[in-house]
């Protein structure tokens, strides 16, 4: 049994080692495209492409903010109708 289970161990490290490669790879590669796509698109004058990702996600944090002010959840806006309804009533 000692013997299957050292097996599997060694089994275990090829296949864990062999995604942590293509993990590594593939994360890599995406983060090259990235930044070459900030640098060529987003970037403003005199900025670094770390600035640039900076400034896009606080950007995109203030969005997401403004889209919270506005917005309302499922239960607001069936208060809102049982509201209106009862007024109407």
């Amino acid at each position: 049994m000692s013997k299957i289970v050292d097996a599997n161990k060694k089994i275990e490290k090829g296949v864990v080692s062999g995604y942590k490669k293509v993990e590594d790879s593939v994360v890599g590669g995406y983060k090259k495209v990235e930044d070459k796509f900030v640098d060529t698109f987003l970037k403003k004058d005199g900025e670094t492409v770390e600035e640039a990702k900076k400034r896009l996600k606080k950007e995109e944090e203030k969005r997401h903010q403004e889209q919270k002010k506005y917005s309302k959840s499922t239960e607001e806006i069936q208060k809102e109708i049982k509201e209106k309804l009862s007024k109407k009533n």
